[in-house]
């Protein structure tokens, strides 16, 4: 029998590698990671790859004959790093998609501390405000340009919860680009982000660290994991953040979580995982600054291009965000024999949430008054479907309402990957079930005394109690929303049931194909009621549909070290199916429920792994197509269908890994190229999709000098790029480029004791993180991070 290396394909995020070096000191935890599993490294002189592949989901009994080989490897070489799911049980380099991958190792040396943070590594993700049903906060993305605030997945779990993911208990990140929907069912039109969750070892392990510094920052984390016995082992992450924001008035976040986990049969055929985590915040919305345009400019800008301070918030003291988010979560798997393998994935997830927020709009009046001589006057509406004018009257009352969410979900997904030959052909066919249904309750307040107007030029946040009551004690203060009314109470759920499979067929050691589909029924229902009804009667709306989405893809494998692929991948997002992101469903004209958004995605692709695994190099051509695209409204925040059709095309570049011994490096670059190619609004045609750049690019690097001395030092840094963008399908408005640069250095004392000082925001530059429509937020200003952490 030919000797073979086997690779694991638990979706368990503990199958990782050991480093080369100690870049930032990381060496000590890397090693812990090598204990926990074998590496996804396929070296074997006269052995075919491709074939020994299909061996993945081999039974952990193996013969005496086998060979047993741990690879060293490096976490910035993210080529031969495992997804994270049971879905797509390849790695990162024979998988054929563009993925990038954000590893634990970038994470400890740029001390990253949330999803959003994470995620300015990866070209093509732009953070958005979020609106949905009376406005939403927390976690809101884009990718390529499109969508994804509900493509956020957790081990391959969707997570419904709108919150904002701090990353205590996150493993590494990755953001598959492309539709997906043959894996991941309704959305993933730009694509999916996956986060691979932190669970237990056979190593022990205690891990802690503090960080302090700009903007009154303060945060502790904990991470202990023990072994019971052979085969068990418990995992508890612990974490506790109070921050403001550099460079922002009146914004804070207060915030705590746990995730305990364990973990049983480790290397045995059957292994399950038990996990929960717990997040609650309290924090302080914010929507940014007005955009507007100066008379004779060509498009508008933020207010803060034209003198106003970045500083500025135009929210009130009434302003809250407090969540209580909770999941649950059982993940088993069974390898049957060295053929196939069963997965099962369980979680429930509660979210809580009340939430009040306030948006700036500058009208023309109040544009005219700054720019024309008389700043003193120009007044900003701090709520309301209209700005703020001459500013007569007390001020506005309407959107965004306050309201209470209450949301709970869950999600089973169960899978097989089989492994087995017909004739000449080798097959690996991956084949499941998905069930998931979410519910959302909603109930808005309403405000009787007026929100004040503000002064765009030196804003005051102090505007007294403006007497909340429940919306249906003031009829006359809830926000009327087209073919729905005025309504003060809102609930829906969505049921979706989907069976997957594919198949992956090699011809030969380096020739395969890969093909499968996704169908779906989707049922979905929406209920708004309260308020006026003798005006507004009450509407119930009920949508059950089913999709059909296929892919197919070409692989050319010539040997362990590099993949070339063509892919063709389709996805559907349906109308009303994320009740707890934007419970309104789109309102269409005649008022009946919108037919899905449809994407295709036509991808060319190269992956090497280069000079001995300390490099991996990966490029993309990829054109992507989206019809019946929607968009929000910017003042009620309503999701409305706009008829269009868009297409963004282009080029996406990444290396990462060693350059030498101790010298680390990632970087990305992306170039786009996106239209309008079809639109009911005939001027739109043409016109630049909005959020998505011409030119993005990310660096980082760091040189860890003299490591083991005792005098040893790691230091570097790098910069993230992104080219100016425009903030609507008409390219009327835009804001600037975004330049920022970061640094580290950090000092080892011994191999338990590590100290490191973050800078971010070197040049106290404005930059712009969070956009919308019609508005925009500044990211923070220079700020600076000490951070004292120990390990054993």
């Amino acid at each position: 029998m030919n000797r073979f290396i086997r690779c694991c394909l638990t979706p368990l995020p503990v199958v990782t590698g050991l480093a080369l070096s100690g870049a930032s000191g990381l060496a000590a935890d890397e090693k812990e990671k090598a204990d926990q599993g074998h590496r996804h490294r396929h070296r074997h002189e006269g052995e075919d790859e491709r074939y020994r592949r299909r061996d993945n989901a081999a039974s952990p009994s193996l013969p005496d004959n086998d060979e047993h080989l741990t690879v060293i490897g490096h976490g910035f070489n993210t080529l031969n790093q495992p997804i994270g799911l049971s879905r797509m049980p390849q790695d990162v380099l024979h998988t054929p998609q563009n993925i990038n991958v954000v590893p634990q190792a970038l994470m400890k040396q740029q001390n990253v501390k949330s999803l959003d943070e994470a995620l300015r590594d990866v070209p093509g993700v732009t953070s958005s405000i979020g609106e949905g049903a009376g406005g939403m906060n927390g976690d809101q993305f884009l990718i390529r340009g499109f969508q994804a605030q509900n493509d956020i997945y957790e081990d391959g779990l969707r997570d419904f919860g709108v919150y904002s993911r701090d990353a205590f208990n996150m493993e590494t990140i990755s953001v598959i680009k492309g539709p997906s929907s043959e894996v991941f069912g309704n959305g993933t039109t730009g694509g999916a982000i996956n986060m691979v969750t932190k669970t237990p070892g056979l190593a022990n392990r205690y891990a802690a660290d503090f960080s302090g510094g700009s903007g009154g920052y303060y945060r502790g984390t904990l991470d202990v994991n023990q072994r019971l016995n052979a085969t068990t082992a418990f995992r508890i992450e612990g974490m506790g953040n109070e921050n403001n924001i550099v460079g922002r008035d009146f914004i804070y976040s207060h915030r705590w979580g746990i995730a305990p986990s364990i973990a049983f049969g480790l290397g045995e055929r059957a292994t399950l995982v038990l996990q929960y985590m717990h997040q609650q915040e309290n924090s302080v919305p914010d929507f940014g600054v007005p955009v507007v345009k100066k008379p004779g400019t060509a498009y508008a800008l933020p207010i803060t291009q034209y003198g106003i301070p970045r500083t500025n918030w135009y929210g009130t003291n009434n302003d809250q965000n407090a969540t209580n988010d909770n999941m649950e979560t059982a993940r088993f798997s069974y390898k049957l024999n060295r053929h196939i393998t069963f997965y099962d994935d369980l979680r429930g997830g509660e979210f809580y949430r009340t939430f009040a927020a306030s948006k700036a709009t500058c009208d023309q009046t109040c544009v005219n008054n700054y720019f024309l001589g008389n700043p003193a006057s120009a007044l900003v509406a701090r709520s309301g479907p209209v700005g703020a004018g001459k500013g007569v009257g007390p001020g506005t009352y309407m959107a965004p309402l306050p309201y209470q969410q209450t949301s709970w979900s869950v999600q089973n997904v169960g899978s097989m990957v089989a492994d087995f030959d017909t004739g000449f052909l080798k097959h690996q066919v991956v084949a499941g079930f998905d069930l998931e249904r979410v519910n959302d309750v909603r109930s808005q307040s309403t405000y009787t005394r007026a929100k004040p107007y503000a002064s765009l030029v030196n804003p005051n946040p102090y505007v007294g109690n403006l007497n909340l009551i429940p919306g249906d004690l003031n009829p006359g203060g809830l926000v009327s929303l087209a073919g729905i009314g005025a309504k003060d109470h809102t609930n829906g759920y969505a049921f979706d049931t989907g069976l997957f499979l594919y198949d992956q067929i090699w011809f030969t050691p380096w020739l395969s194909i890969k093909g499968g589909f996704r169908w779906d029924r989707w049922q979905t229902s929406y209920n708004a009621t309260g308020g006026d009804t003798a005006t507004n009667p009450d509407v119930h709306f009920h949508n059950v549909s089913s999709v059909f989405n296929p892919n197919a893809s070409l692989l050319i494998t010539p040997d362990s070290h590099q993949t070339y692929y063509f892919t063709w991948a389709t996805s559907t997002t349906p109308t009303g199916m994320y009740v707890t992101n934007g419970s309104v469903p789109i309102r269409p004209p005649g008022n009946t429920i919108a037919d899905p958004e449809k994407a295709r995605l036509y991808e060319l692709g190269a992956k090497y792994s280069a000079f001995h695994d300390r490099l991996g190099f990966s490029a993309s051509l990829f054109r992507l197509e989206k019809n019946n695209a929607t968009n929000s409204d910017p003042v009620t925040g309503q999701i409305v269908s706009t008829g269009d059709t868009q297409r963004n095309q282009g080029l996406e570049v990444s290396v990462g890994g060693l350059i030498t011994r101790g010298w680390n490096i990632s970087a990305t670059y992306a170039l786009y190229d996106s239209d309008t190619t079809a639109s009911l609004t005939k001027a739109n045609v043409g016109k630049n999709v909005q959020y998505v750049p011409h030119n993005q690019a990310t660096l980082w690097s760091v040189y860890d000098a003299f490591s083991g001395k005792p005098y040893n030092i790691a230091f570097g840094g790098g910069v993230t790029w992104r080219q100016h963008v425009w903030l609507d399908a008409a390219n009327t408005a835009r804001v600037p480029a975004n330049l920022d640069f970061s640094a580290v250095i950090s000092h080892r004392f011994n191999s338990h004791w590590k100290v490191a000082m973050n800078g971010y925001n070197l040049a106290n530059r404005l930059n712009y993180q969070s956009l919308f429509s019609n508005r925009a937020t500044p990211s923070a200003g220079r700020t600076f991070l000490g951070q004292l952490s120990y390990s054993y």
